[in-house]
């Protein structure tokens, strides 16, 4: 039973672990930027400085001031950042908020919270079978 829960956590997390990028910028309608926009030469500059490869970068249109890096590694990354952080903030404090989401990136973020994620689908579908059979107990 432990085995089997195990499992099925891992395969749905290997499945969202695997996709995580596409998944997030189609959710949120993210276009990709090229190399003429002032958030790509950020990006680049960034990479650069941080020996990454180039991830890919989108922009999404919505006053919400947000950015956030996906990925599952570091040569299948992606930034992403708002329309609202791009008109709140100016080049330098954008720099930094890009910084620290492409640290993620670096320190395989994405990876470290797919592994616990596994442990803890495990456990709560674990903890609702044994839910399950306190109430209606084991057929005997």
């Amino acid at each position: 039973m432990c085995i089997s829960c195990f499992l099925i956590a891992m395969g749905m997390n290997f499945f969202s672990y695997w996709f995580s990028d596409s998944i997030v910028l189609r959710m949120y309608h993210a276009e990709e930027v090229d190399s003429s926009h002032r958030l790509y030469q950020i990006v680049k500059d960034l990479a650069q400085r941080a020996d990454l490869p180039m991830p890919k970068v989108y922009i999404i249109s919505t006053e919400v001031p947000n950015a956030f890096a996906t990925g599952r590694n570091p040569s299948h990354a992606a930034v992403a950042a708002t329309t609202g952080i791009l008109e709140m903030l100016d080049d330098e404090e954008i720099r930094g908020v890009l910084a620290h989401e492409m640290s993620h990136i670096l320190h395989r973020d994405i990876l470290i919270s797919t592994i616990v994620a596994c442990f803890a689908s495990a456990i709560s579908m674990i903890a609702n079978i044994a839910q399950w059979a306190a109430i209606f107990g084991r057929g005997q």
